[in-house]
């Protein structure tokens, strides 16, 4: 008899997460792409790297759960048995693998959040609203700017000697300020150190402003595996910040977590590669709301939709139609 698996997957603006994980929240195989505005085909591409790394004579994935900004449509292309947001998500993963966790920081490609925790539950959060200045977008660009491999920032930013201050106020005071210090001189190590600490102070600032960051404090999203932010953060908080091998995926794989969690059970099929999926949008007026209704389409067959926000949006989405 095969064992029980769960499958997580976490859709963001710029990567796309998945893990598999046993019934002891072992992972079995994991994945991390660029989502490149194709939420759809990077699920699909997704789906079939965790395939060719899943042991499938001894396993059968019996629960699947998504979350992030496209939770919902990529839930509907599962068949997910549970669709949760990702402060619930991530907060589940972290307590689960760090149970003594007060605060988590996370910095992914173009938002970032923070979520207090106290005794093992998530009793406040924040995220970024307007500003990418404390994301890793901002660092990607600054770091094409000055010629150098985002990957290479944090080992820049731990050779500096002498940290150039750069406004950090938002990303064009940032940008402005950072090209002044280069036509000033500044070396690439100063410059790079002190756009890792505009990172640190514009998260600070927004994102944690008004709250009580209090230790353990654990780091993650794609940015915490920057060295350079990490050592900024310490700076700035004052205590060790603890950054998790698996951090860029904790988003996943709480909610693969909490998949296994639920009473729901669904056999998943990783054959979705050759399926079409589609999305359309229909404006119900059947009412003063006058819902924006998404449908989803599965080889022109309507599998899901959202919007509505009474019955009538509900029978305006079954009626669509797609040619």
């Amino acid at each position: 008899m095969k064992k029980e698996a769960f499958l997580g997957v976490d859709v963001g603006s710029i990567s796309t997460k998945g893990v598999i994980i046993d019934e002891e929240n072992q992972i079995l195989a994991s994945e991390y792409i660029w989502t490149e505005g194709d939420p759809i085909g990077a699920v699909k591409r997704l789906t079939a790297s965790l395939e060719k790394q899943f042991d499938k004579e001894n396993y059968q994935i019996v629960g699947t759960g998504t979350t992030g900004s496209a939770r919902q449509l990529v839930g509907a292309m599962l068949g997910a048995t549970i669709v949760k947001n990702e402060i619930t998500a991530h907060a589940v993963g972290t307590t689960t693998f760090h149970p003594d966790v007060r605060t988590i920081l996370e910095i992914g490609g173009q938002d970032s959040k923070i979520i207090l925790v106290e005794n093992g539950v998530a009793v406040d959060y924040a995220m970024n609203t307007l500003c990418a200045a404390g994301t890793g977008a901002f660092l990607s660009s600054q770091a094409k700017r000055l010629g150098i491999e985002v990957e290479d920032i944090g080992g820049y930013a731990l050779r500096s000697q002498h940290p150039t201050p750069i406004a950090a106020r938002c990303t064009v005071f940032a940008e402005s300020d950072l090209v002044h210090k280069i036509q000033m001189g500044h070396s690439k190590e100063d410059i790079i150190a002190g756009v890792c600490n505009a990172v640190v102070a514009n998260y600070l600032n927004n994102v944690g402003k008004g709250k009580r960051i209090a230790a353990p404090v654990v780091f993650q999203g794609g940015v915490s595996k920057n060295e350079g932010v990490v050592a900024a953060f310490e700076r700035a908080l004052g205590c060790e910040v603890i950054v998790d091998p698996n951090g860029h995926l904790m988003g996943a794989i709480g909610i693969a977590i909490l998949a296994r969690n639920a009473e729901a059970r669904r056999t998943f099929d990783f054959g979705i590669e050759n399926t079409d999926f589609r999305t359309r949008e229909a404006s119900c007026g059947r009412c003063s709301n006058n819902c924006e209704i998404i449908c989803v389409y599965k080889n022109n067959k309507l599998i899901d939709s959202w919007g509505n926000r009474c019955e009538r949006g509900q029978v305006c989405a079954e009626q669509k139609t797609i040619s």
